[in-house]
């Protein structure tokens, strides 16, 4: 349903769109109608990116833009303006992996390095956007991952308690801003085949574990295109009609599917420890 809705004179901002799920909302929004302004850490790949929707004679433009440095974030939302005159949709999907380790083989920078990026840059972006959307209305949507709802997630303890802070976060975030035309979403992707999985950091004796996760994805592993037709969908509601929303990729038929496949592994003994 999502590839017919019209997003045309609608402007969405996206952190951390230059590639995997974020490339693919940056683009399904594109696709919709929708003015893009993609943004990242790399200058570079910030230009490659909107060249190439550009080549396809999609609207965008761009801003390299550190989720950790407040400054950026208000420069993001400042040049999105100047750009296009508004901003209508704001998705916080910057966000670092944990790979596979031990919290005690990891240096202190590494953990901070993630808990910065994926829990501050949210707060952070949060804030830049719902200064403006109490002002104009708009939609904000928050990305959360393994971890969201609390249970225990070893050797991926660190990201996951970045996305339960981010559930958190949203859920409050759309308590607080209710009686303004503001909706404020929560939006898990699932497991996605980009290179957050394929490049994970593997600790000490965790060799085995590792090697199951391309098993796993093969299972139950979602498109990224199935993140972005969402925030499509997401995108062409009316700010503040619904609020406090959780959109999960992987659910339904797929969901159904997935586990089966997964049942079917561990019976074979393929998951075994």
């Amino acid at each position: 349903m999502s590839d017919k809705i019209d997003l045309t004179g609608k402007v969405v901002v996206v952190t951390g769109s230059t590639r995997g799920i974020g490339r693919a909302i940056a683009e399904a929004c594109a696709v919709a109608g929708a003015s893009q302004v993609v943004s990242s850490r790399n200058k570079l790949a910030v230009e490659e990116t909107v060249a190439d929707l550009a080549a396809r004679n999609l609207s965008a433009t761009g801003v390299k833009c550190d989720v950790t440095e407040p400054g950026d974030l208000e420069r993001l939302m400042e040049e999105a303006i100047a750009a296009y005159g508004r901003v209508d949709v704001w998705v916080n999907n910057a966000g670092l992996p944990q790979g596979v380790i031990a919290l005690d083989e990891m240096t202190a920078a590494e953990a901070e390095d993630i808990v910065r990026v994926n829990v501050l840059g949210v707060v952070n972006g949060s804030r830049v956007a719902l200064r403006y959307f109490k002002e104009n209305g708009g939609i904000l949507v928050n990305m959360t991952g393994k971890g969201y709802d609390g249970k225990a997630s070893p050797y991926t303890s660190v990201y996951a308690m970045t996305k339960a802070a981010v559930t958190s976060l949203t859920r409050s975030l759309a308590e607080e801003n209710k009686n303004y035309p503001v909706s404020v979403h929560l939006l898990s992707p699932g497991m996605v085949a980009t290179d957050f999985y394929r490049d994970l950091r593997v600790g000490k004796n965790m060799e085995a574990r590792a090697a199951k996760v391309p098993i796993i994805l093969d299972a139950i592993g979602v498109p990224p295109e199935e993140t972005g037709r969402l925030v499509v969908a997401i995108a062409a509601q009316e700010p503040g009609h619904t609020t406090g929303g959780f959109y999960n990729a992987f659910s339904g038929a797929r969901r159904w599917r997935g586990m089966t496949r997964m049942m079917r592994l561990a019976m074979t003994g393929k998951l075994r420890d």
